[in-house]
């Protein structure tokens, strides 16, 4: 268990925290979600913290995570969209074939991303479509419960399936770096632990 893992897993909450803010409130975090959205473009970062821009770009995963290992707040929903994702992320990790159609699909759409920026509505667009015809396909399928009038909009709709999309791609970086889904079963106490750690750390480097 490391802090690298800790990072990973709060990747993966993060990005389901936001979808389900949407899907229930129409709105989420703003900079939590450029962090989670730049994340996808970062395939070869040099380490784990890099993924995110920093330990910062996932705090909110951090806070989420750890709120749900103490039991202080518990979000059945979230946590049943986690198990999801990387539940997901095994099933696509073995398919060859579709994982060179998203790399292919996200370098191109990381150069909209370097002209647009990775917010604009072209980029999610383009990444939420990703996800449709790839991530999707598969099961088990990522089920996304909040209000029927937002989720028919489909500007909410493109951004949660760009969410998702980031959520798997820490699931990834979640699985390259040993995680596996009992750890966080067995181990919850101490995943909190690690992530309050990196909280404190990243309070005191942003002063």
């Amino acid at each position: 268990m490391n802090e690298d893992r800790a990072l990973a897993l709060a990747g993966v909450f993060q990005g389901c925290a936001l979808a389900h803010q949407l899907a229930t409130r129409g709105q989420c975090d703003d900079n939590a979600f450029e962090h989670s959205i730049a994340s996808i473009f970062r395939i070869d970062a040099d380490d784990a913290p890099s993924v995110f821009g920093g330990i910062a770009g996932v705090r909110l995963g951090l806070q989420i995570l750890t709120r749900q290992f103490e039991g202080e707040i518990q979000d059945p929903e979230v946590m049943r969209m986690v198990v999801t994702v990387v539940r997901l992320e095994r099933t696509f990790s073995g398919r060859g074939q579709l994982t060179s159609h998203m790399l292919e699909g996200i370098e191109q759409t990381r150069r909209q991303s370097e002209h647009f920026g990775c917010t604009h509505a072209t980029v999610i667009s383009r990444l939420a479509d990703l996800y449709a015809t790839t991530l999707s396909t598969l099961r088990p399928r990522v089920m996304v419960s909040g209000s029927p009038m937002l989720l028919q909009q489909q500007n909410v709709v493109e951004r949660i399936r760009a969410l998702l999309l980031a959520a798997v791609r820490a699931a990834v970086l979640w699985r390259q770096t040993g995680g596996r889904q009992w750890h966080w079963l067995v181990h919850r106490r101490k995943y909190a632990m690690l992530a309050r750690g990196l909280l404190t750390g990243s309070t005191l480097e942003n002063g």
